[in-house]
């Protein structure tokens, strides 16, 4: 599409989105640029909305509003700060907070290693997660990753990264079928998964552990 420059850098923003190859970057943009309705001039005020009022929480890293940072469940009373629950995108805390097994915090890893897609440690919220857990505050870590090949390789570095710090690392495990995510789990399989979760890791000396099932 080189004789329209302003459609092949539409597309070149469609293909930067997640799950969306050139190929169909090509086709959404020709659909968006189409006068038959007005998709392309509501995707345009949806997206000038979404720039002013959505933020990314400096807490935990999940979306929130901007006058509301950081976000409501970082800053919620009555939750157990104890528990940090890792997950790979902010929709998974969502479904996490459906399945109402768990009333901790959470931490958002923005993804998981995967070097076919070219996602490695430098690309995933390690550092902030390392400074949160040197805080002191949290017992237990709980790793609400996929129990793919790349989730699982995810998990164990972690773990070893993690190693050291006065934390437990356990990992939701019952009720998760393996090479599914978080996305097509239900309430109750999530809400079993954490009452279910495996230790990974004891916590070094130095600092309170927590029990698993909490």
């Amino acid at each position: 599409m080189s004789e329209f420059p302003s459609l092949d850098r539409l597309a070149a923003c469609l293909a930067r989105l997640p799950g969306i190859g050139r190929r169909s970057a090509e086709r959404m943009a020709i659909r968006l640029v189409r006068r038959e309705d007005a998709l392309l001039r509501d995707l345009t005020q949806a997206l000038v909305e979404a720039d002013k009022t959505i933020n990314v929480c400096r807490e935990c890293g999940s979306i929130t509003v901007v006058n509301e940072n950081p976000c409501r469940l970082c800053t919620a009373t009555g939750r157990d700060d104890t528990l940090l629950c890792v997950v790979e995108e902010p929709s998974d805390i969502i479904l996490m907070e459906r399945s109402g097994g768990y009333h901790g915090r959470y931490h958002v890893l923005m993804g998981k290693l995967s070097p076919a897609k070219g996602d490695g440690p430098a690309d995933l919220a390690l550092e902030p997660l390392v400074k949160r857990l040197k805080a002191g505050r949290f017992e237990e870590v709980i790793l609400a990753l996929s129990t793919d090949m790349e989730g699982d390789a995810t998990a164990a570095w972690l773990t070893e990264c993690l190693k050291g710090l006065p934390v437990k690392v356990s990992r939701l495990a019952s009720g998760l079928p393996a090479g599914s995510g978080l996305a097509y789990s239900d309430p109750v399989t999530l809400a079993r998964a954490v009452r279910g979760r495996v230790v990974e890791q004891e916590g070094t000396s130095g600092g309170r552990r927590g029990q698993s099932g909490k």
